[in-house]
């Protein structure tokens, strides 16, 4: 089992200062990975199925991320996720790809469609097409990793042509896309594009409910052979202990990222410190 940690752009450890502590430790207690989620802005007051309350602080991954790589060496950087139906693919892409240079290749892509309609209404981005528009997106940018010069995408909602982007992304074909969701859409999007599936307060019975439906997905769509065997990666929901470690691993999960962030660094360190220890 490997082990990530998540969360710690958001909340009382969100600021540069606990970063700058937070981000050598996970690596020495042995962590692989460093997700960061997000929500551009949240509603006021919060309303189902917001996840937290709206005047909690939440860094952008993809300013936080930079950040976190320039204080560590070797664990990956991912997004955990990324809304892409709310961003511009081109920039996104020149972002991803940016990130993917100065973090020596270790940025994994994390990536979901949202669910949050009143986010998606304050940006002026649309909320009911946000799936098909996920794929159309994905595929532009990674036109934009991977063509030759002059680069051209045509699609319903992006078209460009005669352009060319650099740097390109370190990973060969692009960084890792991790995919998140538990609906059927985000199963076949995962099987079809994702190295990895990532499942987010999931319990040890809701995976083996989802590593079924991914089964199932995989009779559906075809896996691409470069990609290799599906990872799962899920984050619990609530505080790791050992025998959560073994019934996640039971039912096939490959890496737990947990959730440490406490009211104060201390208590940060103090359960990153404790759940390390159980893997």
């Amino acid at each position: 089992m490997k082990l990530g940690v998540f969360g710690l752009n958001s909340g009382a450890v969100h600021g540069a200062d606990s970063v700058a502590v937070l981000a050598p430790l996970a690596e020495q207690l042995g962590y692989d990975s460093w997700w960061a989620g997000e929500h551009v802005v949240l509603p006021s007051p919060q309303v189902p199925p917001s996840p937290v309350r709206p005047e909690t602080p939440m860094v952008d991954p993809l300013v936080h991320l930079p950040f976190v790589a320039a204080l560590t060496r070797t664990m990956a950087l991912a997004t955990g996720i990324i809304i892409i139906p709310q961003r511009n693919p081109v920039v996104l892409a020149k972002q991803v790809a940016s990130l993917d240079v100065m973090s020596g290749g270790r940025f994994w892509f994390g990536i979901g469609v949202g669910y949050l309609e009143p986010e998606f209404r304050a940006i002026g981005a649309p909320f009911d097409d946000r799936g098909p528009r996920t794929d159309e997106y994905l595929d532009a940018m990674h036109a934009l990793w991977t063509q030759p010069a002059p680069i051209s995408f045509s699609g319903p909602r992006v078209q460009f042509s005669g352009v060319d982007a650099n740097p390109r992304p370190l990973q060969h074909g692009g960084p890792q896309i991790v995919v998140g969701g538990h609906a059927a859409p985000a199963f076949r999007r995962a099987v079809a594009r994702g190295h990895q599936w990532y499942g987010f307060y999931r319990s040890p019975e809701q995976v083996g409910q989802d590593i079924a439906a991914l089964s199932t997905a995989a009779g559906q769509v075809e896996r691409p052979a470069h990609l290799g065997r599906l990872g799962i990666t899920v984050t619990p929901s609530g505080p790791l202990t050992a025998e959560m470690v073994d019934a996640y691993a039971a039912v096939g999960v490959d890496r737990i990222v947990t959730m440490p962030g406490g009211t104060s660094l201390q208590a940060t360190i103090d359960r990153m410190t404790t759940e390390a220890a159980l893997v």
